[in-house]
C-alpha cells in the first residue's frame, strides 16, 4: 500500500507538468496572435476581456435566456449573434453590452426567434471553418486578422483591413458554399 503513495506523487506531479507546458504553450501561442495583429495588444486583451464580461452581464440579467447568444469583440466593437425570445430581450441586450467599459459600438444581429438545430449549427460551424481556411490560403488578406462568425448561414467579417483586403476577404465568403448572405463590419486602414 505505501508503495502505491510516491506512485500517485509522481502522477500528480506529471500531471501539474503537463498543465504548466499547455499554459507556456497557450501563452505563446496569444504571444504570437498580438505580434501579428492589427489591434495594440492593450486593444487585444480588451477584446477578450468585453466578451467574458458582456457573456457575464447577459447571463446576471437573462439566466435563462444565455446559452443562444454569443458576443465576439474586434476594437472594442461587439457583436452579438444568436436567438431570443423576444424583442425586449433582444433590445436589452444592446443595452447591456454597451453598459460594459471600452465598448465602441454594438452590432446586434440577435434573432427574435426559437433556438436552431443541432443540424443548423453544425452547418454554421462548417461554413466558419471553411471561410477561415480560404482567408488563410490568400495571401492577399491577413486571414490570421480576419473573425469570421456564422449564424443560420450569415457571415459576419470584423478585422481592421484595408479597402481592397474588405472586398477580396468579402468576395472570399460570399463564395463560399452553404453563405447565404456576408454582412461586413470592417474598420478600413491605410
Amino acid at each position: 500500500m505505501n508503495k502505491l503513495i510516491p506512485i500517485a506523487l509522481v502522477a500528480v506531479a506529471l500531471s501539474q507538468l503537463h498543465g504548466c507546458a499547455a499554459i507556456v504553450v497557450g501563452g505563446a501561442a496569444t504571444g504570437a496572435a498580438v505580434a501579428t495583429d492589427r489591434r495594440t495588444a492593450g486593444v487585444f486583451v480588451g477584446d477578450q476581456e468585453i466578451e467574458l464580461r458582456a457573456m457575464t452581464r447577459l447571463r446576471e440579467a437573462f439566466p435563462q435566456k444565455t446559452e443562444n447568444i454569443s458576443t465576439t469583440s474586434y476594437n472594442r466593437q461587439v457583436l452579438l449573434t444568436g436567438q431570443v425570445p423576444d424583442e425586449s430581450t433582444r433590445a436589452r441586450a444592446t443595452d447591456i453590452v454597451k453598459g460594459v467599459p471600452e465598448v465602441r459600438t454594438v452590432f446586434n444581429e440577435l434573432s427574435v426567434s426559437g433556438v436552431t438545430s443541432l443540424t443548423s449549427q453544425a452547418s454554421d460551424t462548417t461554413i466558419t471553418g471553411n471561410v477561415k481556411a480560404r482567408l488563410l490560403r490568400d495571401n492577399r488578406v491577413p486571414g490570421t486578422q480576419i473573425k469570421v462568425v456564422t449564424e443560420a448561414g450569415v457571415v459576419y467579417l470584423m478585422g481592421l483591413v484595408t479597402q481592397a483586403e474588405a472586398g477580396i476577404a468579402t468576395e472570399i465568403a460570399r463564395t463560399t458554399s452553404g453563405v447565404t448572405k456576408v454582412v461586413t463590419l470592417f474598420e478600413t486602414v491605410k
